[in-house]
């Protein structure tokens, strides 16, 4: 399962990239608002850190809006993925910019109907959004099952792209599930590294070095 970095923190980006954990990163408006920077400046330095799609998000509602705005996008770099609305007008925008060969994510999926539809319309990556749904009492991982079931069923291209993770528990269930890729904020990709048993081990392993006065260097 592909990794992707929900974040425009550039610092942050840069530290798990370092360690080869980013195959790719999801921005939107809100997210690169709270770094305070230009939407096209900070998208442009992502892109050029990072090798795999950089989703940037358009702004506008309507078709011709949002195709005007995703071809700007675009020529930001090659990597990029434009991003848009599961709305009527966001599948149209959809098959306009994939016909013309542009990465496009659809976004703010909540049902495989909507899957179903965007892979119609084209898209490279679909994203479900898991914590929303657990949010309204709804298992948001059994959206991507469904999802997984339908895409394998008919051979469709598009990449399920699960959003909206909130914990290290939902990585581990979109990679046994099958999703493509999953995006999580640079703190649950480091929370994946952690268990009680790993730090209760090495307490008692740095005990016993201590006790025994082992020294490497």
């Amino acid at each position: 399962m592909k990794f992707f970095v929900d974040t425009a923190e550039v610092d942050a980006i840069a530290e798990l990239n370092a360690l080869g954990m980013v195959d790719g990163v999801t921005t939107n408006p809100s997210l690169i608002a709270k770094s305070g920077r230009d939407i096209l400046e900070v998208t442009k330095e992502i892109c050029d850190m990072v090798e795999g799609p950089v989703s940037a998000e358009v702004v506008a509602l309507e078709a011709d809006a949002m195709i005007a705005e995703g071809r700007k996008l675009a020529e930001i770099a090659e990597n990029i993925a434009v991003k848009v609305p599961l709305t009527w007008d966001g599948l149209k925008a959809c098959k306009v910019l994939s016909d013309e060969g542009k990465m496009v994510n659809v976004t703010l999926c909540f049902s495989a109907n909507q899957a179903l539809l965007a892979a119609k319309a084209g898209a490279t990556f679909i994203s479900p959004f898991i914590g929303r749904l657990d949010d309204i009492n709804i298992d948001g991982l059994d959206l991507i099952e469904d999802i997984r079931t339908i895409y394998d069923n008919y051979g469709f291209d598009t990449q399920i792209l699960a959003a909206s993770i909130r914990t290290a528990n939902h990585m581990a269930e979109c990679a046994k599930i099958g999703a493509d890729v999953a995006t999580a904020p640079p703190a649950v990709i480091k929370n994946m590294a952690n268990h009680v048993l790993t730090d209760k081990g090495l307490a008692g392993f740095l005990a016993d070095i201590e006790k025994a006065g082992i020294k490497i260097v």
